[in-house]
Parts: C-alpha cells; structure tokens; sequence
C-alpha cells in the first residue's frame, strides 16, 4: 500500500516540538493541527508561541475533538505520555502513524502497549533548544530527527510516507539502520550531558573547557552502555568517542532540558532519566554510583524548588 500523509498532529509544543511546528504549518496549513486543551489551549491562542522572531498561533484541536490524523508527533516531557495517550485517542484512526520525540528508551514501547506495532514508527532527535516564557531561537538546521522501524535495511511504505512529509516541509531527518542502537546513544548521550549539567549548573560549553565536567559525563555515559550491551544493543567506547567530538559543536551557552527545568522550577524527567538507569542496572547486574548521584542531587534540587529544603 502507498501511504500519502496529509493530516498532522503535533502534541506538546516546547523544545522539541517548536523544531517541527513553524515548518509544517508553513506546509500544511490548516491540515496540521496542535493538540492542546484547558488552560494550555487558551494560553496557546492568545499568546501563541515565537520561533525564531516570528509569533505563531497554530490551529488547535482539543483532547475532546474527533480529528483523525496521519500522522501525531509526540513532543510531550517523559512524565506526560500516558496523559498524551490519553489525549491523542481520537485522533488515532486504522492507518494513523505515530513517532514519539521524547527521551528515554521506552516510550515506544508504552505506545505500542495501547496503540498497537502498526501505528508505532522508532525515532529520536538530535538537537539543543532553549524555550523560555514561549520563545525560542535556534538554528533550524542544526539538529534533526532520526526514525524508522527497528530494522530499516530496506525502507517500509510506512518509513516512506513519513520521510515524504519530512523532505516537503524542509526539516533534516535521518533513517537509521538500527533504531534501538541510535535511541540508546542517545539515550547515553543525554544521560551523561544533560544530567552533569543539571547537577552542576553548567551549560553544554562546559564540555568544551573542563576535563572536570567530562569525567562526569563521560563516567555516566559508560554506565548506560555497559547496561546496552548487556541488553545486547552494540554500545561502548566508540560511540562515546563520537560524541565527544558532537559535544564540542553544541553551542557553547546552551543548556539542557533538565538544567531549563531547574532554573525555571519546573518538574524535571530524573525519574526516566537517572532512576532508570539505576534500576536497569540492578536487574542486568550493572553498578551504576554516577546515575545514583544524578537521581539524588537533583531530586534534592526539585525539593529546594518546591519549598521543602
């Protein structure tokens, strides 16, 4: 079966989902839509959100609404993807897609879990933005979205139909051979980065001057793959070489997400994060004392945040 996309649905629109937005608007039009309700609806159509110096006010379809659509992308933090879920139900119809952006290694799985394999396609981004009060700036080349099904050798109709809406609407993708290998790395990627910035306070540049904040990043990211390669997903010194030479080309003052969210005082993805690599590792054997730290140190940051220290 050829598959043409044609209508769109976009729920969260922070960091990851403000990389798609602008650009498939600008494609679709009134076929793309947000889904928003409440108090964030409102918020969305009387503030909008900027990029890049232009204010956008998308078209928005309510949880409620029965809008179905192609193809939904999910750009929500890692806490609110069974309230997505629940969201996005009646926009899910018998060929619907959908790719889930957020971090972690089990989002798909949780998708498939309620939406069944034929509507789950793997992905991953690849990108630094910083989204503040509903405005961002960023590069719109720098970074990209990597999917696929878990083997991509040869491309399915699915993979096509969804690289088609990629290439028109000008946003940088990436087909990986092994999907479950690329969101582990980047899944290891963001535990060492995201994480030794948060706890310290650093931006990402602090990688590119202090062997200090490198031992920590670099220690972390070897906990995660040691627990991949006992999963069997090929992981280790490599790809850890990789990204030392990736870190080097963020942007120096940029910050990630879970530093954002500690200075903003907002609720940060530590659970997915750190506590599960700490519990990944007692189950494969896996001493992970660098995870263990995170989790702890910055759930000590989140409870100075909400008044209890």
């Amino acid at each position: 079966m050829n598959r043409r996309i044609e209508k769109i649905s976009l729920i969260g629109l922070g960091a990851m989902g403000v990389f798609f937005a602008p650009r498939l608007f600008q494609t679709y039009q009134e076929s793309f839509w947000v889904t928003a309700g409440g108090e964030r609806r409102k918020r969305l159509e009387q503030r909008g959100v900027t990029v890049n110096g232009v204010n956008y006010h998308f078209p928005i379809v309510s949880p409620e609404e029965k809008k179905e659509a192609d193809l939904i992308l999910i750009g929500v933090k890692g806490y609110s993807l069974d309230q997505a879920m629940a969201d996005i139900k009646n926009q899910v119809g018998e060929h619907t897609l959908i790719l889930s952006l957020l971090n972690g290694v089990d989002s798909e799985k949780k998708l498939i879990e309620v939406f069944g394999e034929e509507h789950v396609l793997y992905a991953f981004m690849r990108m630094s933005i910083v989204m503040k009060d509903g405005t961002a700036d960023f590069d719109p080349y720098w970074g990209k979205i990597y999917f696929g099904e878990k083997k991509n050798t040869e491309y399915s109709d699915r993979v096509l139909a969804v690289k088609e809406v990629f290439e028109r609407a000008d946003i940088p993708y990436q087909i990986e051979e092994d999907m479950l290998k690329g969101i582990w790395f980047k899944y290891m990627s963001n535990i060492g980065e995201n994480l030794t910035c948060a706890l310290l306070g650093v931006p990402f540049g602090s990688f590119q001057v202090s062997e200090h904040a490198n031992w920590f990043r670099i220690k972390a990211m070897r906990e995660v793959a040691a627990i991949a390669q006992k999963k069997g997903i090929d992981l280790g010194e490599e790809e850890i070489r990789q990204q030392n030479e990736t870190v080097l080309t963020i942007p120096y003052a940029n910050k990630p997400s879970t530093l954002q969210d500690l200075e903003a005082g907002k609720p940060t993805e530590i659970e997915m994060f750190a506590k599960t690599v700490v519990e990944m590792g007692k189950e494969v054997g896996v001493e992970t004392p660098l995870c263990e730290m995170f989790y702890h140190g910055i759930r000590t940051y989140e409870e100075k945040n909400e008044g209890k220290i």
